[in-house]
C-alpha cells in the first residue's frame, strides 16, 4: 500500500508540468488561432499565403520534429531557451495551426445572410465580426476545439524525449526502477481524470454559450 501510495504520489507530482503546459499553450493558442483565422478569411492576399504556409508547415510536419527544431536549433541562432520555453513555443505554434483551421471553418460556415443583416444595421467590419460573426463562429468551434484540447494532453507526454518529469516520464521511471506495469496504469488513469475535467469544462462553456444564441 505504501509503494502505491509513493508511486501514484511521484506520478501526480510529473502532472504539474503536464497541466502547467497545457494551461499555457491552451492559452495562448486560442488567441492566436482565432487571430490568424481572421487574417487568412480577408482580403489581404499576402497574409492569407503567409497564413496558409504556416498551418501547411506545422499541419503537415510531425509535433516531435517541431519539438526538436526549436529545442536544439535555437541555440544555434545564439539563443539560449530552456525546455519548458521550448515546449510552449512548440505546442503554441503546432495546436494554433490546426485551430485556425478550425476556427476558418467555423467563420466561414456562418450564413451570408448575418453580414448583410449587420451591413443594414450601420456596422462597420469590425463590429460586425466581433459582436455578430466571431462569438457564434466560437461556438461552432468548441467541439472541435475540445477535441485538440484532448489530444494537447496527450501529446504533452512528448516533452519527456527532452528529458521534462511529466507524468510518462515519471512513470517510467518507476517501472525501470521497479519492473512493475503498475506506474503506467496510474498514469493512464491520471491522463483520463485531465480529460474528463477538460470535456466537463467545455460542455460547460458550450451550454454556456447557447444561452445567447
Amino acid at each position: 500500500m505504501a509503494k502505491l501510495y509513493n508511486t501514484t504520489l511521484f506520478i501526480i507530482k510529473g502532472s504539474n508540468i503536464t497541466i502547467k503546459l497545457f494551461l499555457i499553450v491552451i492559452m495562448l493558442s486560442i488567441p492566436l488561432a482565432i487571430l490568424l483565422s481572421l487574417i487568412k478569411v480577408s482580403k489581404n492576399r499576402v497574409g492569407r499565403v503567409i497564413i496558409s504556409i504556416y498551418t501547411w508547415i506545422f499541419r503537415g510536419t510531425p509535433l516531435l520534429i517541431q519539438l526538436f527544431f526549436i529545442y536544439f536549433g535555437v541555440p544555434y541562432l545564439g539563443f539560449r531557451i530552456s525546455r519548458f520555453n521550448a515546449a510552449i513555443i512548440t505546442f503554441t505554434l503546432n495546436y494554433a495551426a490546426y485551430l485556425t483551421e478550425n476556427f476558418r471553418g467555423a467563420i466561414q460556415s456562418i450564413d451570408k445572410g448575418q453580414y448583410e443583416a449587420s451591413k443594414a444595421l450601420g456596422m462597420n467590419n469590425y463590429y460586425t465580426m466581433t459582436r455578430v460573426i466571431i462569438p457564434q463562429a466560437i461556438r461552432r468551434a468548441i467541439p472541435s476545439t475540445c477535441n485538440e484540447a484532448i489530444s494537447l494532453v496527450k501529446d504533452t507526454a512528448l516533452v519527456a524525449i527532452i528529458g521534462m518529469e511529466e507524468i510518462l516520464r515519471a512513470a517510467k521511471e518507476i517501472m525501470t526502477r521497479d519492473f512493475t506495469l503498475l506506474p503506467f496504469l496510474i498514469g493512464g488513469i491520471v491522463y483520463l481524470i485531465i480529460g474528463a475535467v477538460i470535456i466537463f469544462t467545455f460542455k460547460r462553456i458550450e451550454v454556456r454559450y447557447s444561452y445567447y444564441e
